[in-house]
């Protein structure tokens, strides 16, 4: 047996949220769509991975989420011009990466990165 796929289901009575901070904002694709359900992803190839922490990092809280972009600095930018406030960052890590941290619409802890 092997993993294929790890998704994480964020419950929420507003999916247009999602779709301005995940879609509009960050860029994803739909893949799915039930109506009841709106799964968002890219077409591209992308790892399974799940971490566990006990923080994130630089004395940080552990996100909920952790989204590698190719750039760090557009995100970050995208984000602001969005009204998301940044709670973290942006800071080049010493373990080679530059990341931020911003709060979805639904309270999840984002950790959007880039690997330097």
């Amino acid at each position: 047996m092997k993993v294929l796929r790890i998704v994480a289901n964020i419950e929420t009575p507003d999916i247009a949220a999602a779709m301005r901070f995940y879609r509009e904002v960050l860029g994803l694709d739909v893949v799915m769509d039930h109506g009841w359900i709106r799964t968002l992803g890219s077409q591209d190839k992308m790892k399974v991975q799940i971490s566990f922490a006990v923080e994130g990092g630089s004395g940080s809280p552990v996100p909920d989420l952790s989204i590698e972009v190719d750039d760090v600095d557009a995100a970050l930018d995208a984000m602001k011009a969005a009204g998301f406030a940044i709670e973290y960052g942006p800071a080049d890590e010493p373990w080679g990466v530059r990341r931020f941290y911003v709060r979805d619409p639904f309270g999840r802890l984002v950790n959007i990165l880039s690997h330097r």
